[in-house]
């Protein structure tokens, strides 16, 4: 809103000079004329900072009133009145706005009355025009402020409300495992020497305790971490297909793009979901990631395998890909899971970017 102000004002400046200069308005108007001009653009902001509003408002009117009088009524200086409308209603409340615009007409007295009347109340026209325009965007301006304070406080409790969550599954879960651990080798250690089969079954079963505390650490660590990927979306995909645990490649087609990170969070997530499908299900020799920029409004992952496919709607992994769609409908996108028996599956998730 400022920088169009500040436009206005020079528009203004400007047409009072080329109304001077075509001869048609006295000259004696410029001085007023490029005060109000310096004062509406380099004043505004400190004003905004510093106070001194009311007395701010009273020198432009009074300049607007000298630009007024002095050039009789040119363009220019109505279209200064206009700024003097605007930063009022921007500086001072409602009620002191009211009376700047009542008085406007009141600069067309000394014409004959009928003249006087229509084009004061043409001015008092524009200038509640203005006032009301400007209260508008204030209010639009003021709503989006508190929309993006009400988000940033959903984002920080739904924040909150996740780091809650990982910190009960580390207590119930990896919590549990480490004590089960404890209390194992505790008692392979108190038979070792009498009973050594019996301590290496012991041993066994906290070896199997503590590879299930890795993966709570994993899931734990998995959850805690931002949602953009730390390396480039290809990066990351060609990293997953390096640990699939099954011969896998990645394939990029079109031209590489930056893309949001809800977008990246996303597809990175669907790619690891269709992996861990094809490797604990599928029955696959073979795995193949497409990552296709070609549309420039859409993105394309695809997941693809060389096993005995799925069927059933969902498929494996039913939660999995049920959590996929959901983000993929966040994101204004769709997951789609395409399969044969025995021809393999494609999995494949679209969002725009």
């Amino acid at each position: 809103m400022k920088p169009a102000m500040a436009a206005l004002t020079v528009a203004a400046f400007l047409t009072l000079l080329v109304d001077v200069g075509g001869g048609h308005r006295d000259g004696v108007a410029l001085l007023p004329g490029f005060l109000f001009a310096v004062a509406a653009t380099l004043g505004f902001a400190w004003v905004e900072r510093r106070g001194f509003r009311y007395a701010y408002v009273a020198t432009l009117f009074g300049l607007g009133f000298a630009v007024f009088v002095l050039s009789a009524a040119s363009v220019g200086a109505t279209l200064m009145l206009v700024v003097l409308v605007i930063q009022a209603t921007l500086l001072l409340p409602v009620a002191a706005v009211a009376v700047v615009v009542v008085l406007l007409p009141f600069f067309h007295t000394g014409m004959a009355l009928a003249e006087g009347l229509r084009e004061g109340i043409g001015l008092f026209a524009v200038g509640a025009f203005a006032a009301v325009v400007t209260k508008l965007l204030m209010r639009e301006r003021d709503a989006r402020t508190a929309l993006a304070q009400a988000q940033l406080k959903v984002e920080a409790l739904a924040t909150l409300e996740e780091r809650n969550r990982v910190a009960r599954d580390i207590h119930d879960g990896l919590g549990h495992a480490l004590t089960v651990v404890q209390m194992q080798i505790k008692a392979a250690r108190a038979v070792l020497a009498a009973e050594p089969a019996r301590a290496d079954d012991m041993l066994g079963k906290a070896q199997e305790q503590a590879e299930e505390a890795l993966r709570e650490v994993r899931r734990s660590v998995g959850a805690l971490r931002a949602e953009r990927p730390p390396v480039p979306l290809p990066e990351a995909l060609r990293a997953l297909t390096e640990s699939a645990g099954l011969p896998a490649a990645l394939d990029v087609r079109g031209d590489r793009r930056p893309l949001p990170a809800e977008a990246e969070e996303s597809l990175v997530r669907a790619a690891q979901e269709g992996l861990t499908n094809v490797r604990k299900h599928a029955r696959a020799t073979r795995a193949e990631l497409v990552l296709d920029f070609s549309d420039p409004s859409r993105v394309r992952l695809e997941v693809r395998d060389n096993g005995a496919g799925v069927t059933t709607a969902d498929g494996p992994g039913g939660f999995g890909l049920l959590g996929l769609r959901e983000r993929a409908a966040q994101l204004g996108g769709r997951l789609t899971l395409d399969s044969a028996p025995g021809a393999g599956a494609t999995l494949r998730m679209e969002v725009p970017g």
